[in-house]
């Protein structure tokens, strides 16, 4: 091992190291160049042969990365690496990484790379934002609410766009606004963010983590693994730990955070909030924090009319959004005009068509069951379209919390009969439609069965609490078929 890598940033001796990319999708390719650009000797690897994937291909060996792409490309590590940055989806157990372990060769993430790459002299302030769910539009937020003050910012990370890439850009920004999985925080070990919210912390993506002792993990089991991938956000922060009052957990992951002195700790709550939090009072966005007299007063950031679309877990993310944007010094006034000129990413319980007193609204962006449950606490009569890819999750806490809500249950996916299951033990009463196609004309008969079921004042509600890539090509192709035959039979009644 390279000893200078333990502090490596951007102005050590790069060409001197070489450094393996596991990879090639977006942050791969962010990696690869970023590194190219730093003078490294690049190695890259990725089993797909896709036509994306052999385009980034061809750029990075033009400038003189060795690139290794198609089956049995990634099932080695070759001799004389002193650094892998790996892509998110290789989870930690994938063979590769475990041949990093076993030689000693460092790991780092993308967001890692990222982080050593702005130091010493590029340094841009991070507001970030992790948690089960709401990150994206949480990190929507915030981008809408920092572009309101006025000042230059860049939304990146798991949100969509590398950090790596904006840090390459010609652009002097004032903050970047990142979004971040457990998956990029998982080989994360140097970060010290300005500030950083969890949004809440509920089981998902424990495939991803498999067996934490199979890689070497003190971690008994996938949940304690992945929340303490999500608590690495708070290390070491700055200013501000943002937490949900209503998450226990995430107050935990504060108070065990080993911050920088001086580092606050920011509640967000749907209540009243106490000293040092943000909540509502009178239908009002309120904070308790970043002024002089908190203890005795608080000040007006907007209205929750302005939150749209509104749902209290949309809330919640305009207040932790507010929270960190404060953080940084933001007005109260910036909070206001960013939430009301935000326009959000379809399939985020979105209304898609609407006849007859019903309304058939879209989540599909609800892939766990605890995002699934934050949808339906918006509304009070549903007919409920589920299912998918359950991600070793399971649906017996939501079915007990929201079985008076549901009129109906309209499942498909390949795991439908998880939640099948959960609703046979927790409320036989209610109707289950179970469509067993896997064609793509599977949403359209959900569709269909939910529209016998459903009357005036209910909600068609598509939020599947499962992954999508057994039917699907993504949450937004799913959301676009659910859409497509929403409107179809809404167009259809209207004819007939």
């Amino acid at each position: 091992m390279i000893d200078w890598l333990t502090n490596a940033d951007r102005l050590s001796p790069w060409p001197e190291a070489t450094v393996l990319v596991a990879g090639l999708a977006a942050s791969g390719y962010a990696a690869a160049d970023g590194l190219l650009e730093l003078g490294a000797r690049v190695i890259v690897v990725d089993e797909s042969d896709a036509l994306a994937t052999k385009e980034r291909a061809a750029i990075l060996t033009q400038l003189d990365a060795q690139v290794r792409i198609g089956k049995g490309a990634t099932a080695e590590l070759p001799p004389g690496v002193d650094l892998v940055v790996t892509s998110p989806g290789w989870p930690p157990r994938a063979p590769l990484l475990a041949q990093a372990r076993e030689r000693g060769v460092p790991i780092w993430a993308e967001v890692e790379l990222a982080w050593r790459m702005m130091h010493p002299d590029r340094v841009v302030p991070w507001l970030a934002v992790t948690g089960t769910n709401g990150k994206t539009t949480t990190t929507d937020m915030l981008g809408s609410i920092l572009a309101a003050a006025g000042l230059s910012v860049a939304k990146v990370g798991n949100i969509g766009r590398p950090i790596v890439e904006a840090i390459l850009d010609e652009v002097d920004y004032d903050v970047f606004a990142v979004e971040l999985s457990a998956f990029q925080l998982h080989h994360c070990y140097s970060l010290a963010l300005h500030s950083a919210a969890v949004m809440n912390l509920q089981p998902d993506h424990l495939e991803w983590y498999g067996d934490p002792a199979e890689w070497g993990s003190t971690a008994p089991d996938g949940i304690t693994a992945y929340t303490a991938d999500k608590a690495r956000i708070y290390e070491r922060v700055t200013h501000s730990c943002v937490y949900n009052v209503a998450d226990e957990t995430t107050r935990r992951m504060v108070e065990q955070a080993e911050v920088t002195e001086g580092a606050r700790a920011i509640g967000f709550t749907l209540g009243t909030p106490a000293v040092s939090m943000l909540g509502v009072v009178d239908d009002l966005l309120v904070d308790r924090a970043f002024i002089d007299q908190r203890r005795d007063s608080a000040l007006e950031l907007a209205n929750v009319s302005d939150v749209r679309p509104f749902a209290p877990h949309n809330v919640e993310n305009a207040l932790a959004a507010a929270a960190l944007a404060r953080s940084f010094g933001v007005p109260a006034t910036a909070v206001r005009d960013g939430l009301r000129t935000l326009v959000l990413g379809d399939h985020r319980i979105q209304t898609v068509a609407e006849h007859d007193g019903i309304r058939f609204v879209d989540d599909s962006k609800a892939t766990n069951p605890h995002a699934a449950a934050a949808s339906m606490r918006a509304f009070d009569s549903i007919v409920w379209i589920a299912g998918g890819q359950a991600k070793g999750t399971t649906f017996d806490e939501l079915v007990q919390t929201y079985a008076d809500r549901i009129r109906a249950v309209v499942l498909l996916g390949i795991d439908r009969q998880v939640i099948a299951d959960a609703l046979a033990r927790h409320a036989p009463q209610i109707p289950v439609t179970v469509i067993d196609s896997t064609d793509t004309g599977a949403m359209a008969q959900a569709v269909t069965a939910a529209r016998r079921y459903a009357g005036p004042g209910d909600v068609v509600l598509l939020a599947p609490g499962c992954a999508s890539l057994d039917m699907f090509n993504g949450y937004d192709a799913r959301g676009l078929a659910f859409s497509r035959a929403a409107q179809a039979i809404t167009g259809a009644d209207q004819e007939g």
